[in-house]
């Protein structure tokens, strides 16, 4: 079962052609024109669940990103051949990067 919002997401995803992206705000505007700005938090958090399905991609810098950790201002788009599905590898390897600069920054001081 989809919200009002998941279908607007994904009608107008379905309208653009492949690898091309929406911006959030035109989904906000779609479901609630008088008030879109109100939607906004909640087309975030909508974009994140379809993403984590798989039935979109969350891009930033026109890139796909990690749906629990993306921050700022983003786009979306429908799945394309080659991005990625599985996103606990990134964040692991993130997150050992981080720990390195930190050990390595603790050594210089």
């Amino acid at each position: 079962m989809t919200t009002p919002i998941q279908d607007a997401i994904l009608s107008q995803l379905a309208a653009v052609p492949a690898g091309k992206s929406i911006d959030p705000m035109s989904v906000a505007k779609a479901v609630q024109p008088e008030r879109w700005q109100r939607l906004l938090g909640h087309v975030r958090t909508d974009a994140i669940e379809l993403a984590k399905q798989g039935l979109i991609a969350i891009l930033r810098h026109n890139k796909p990103v990690n749906p629990d950790r993306f921050r700022g201002v983003y786009r979306l788009r429908l799945p394309l051949d080659g991005d990625p599905t599985v996103w606990a590898d990134t964040t692991e390897a993130v997150d050992e990067v981080d720990e390195i600069d930190e050990i390595e920054a603790g050594d210089e001081a």
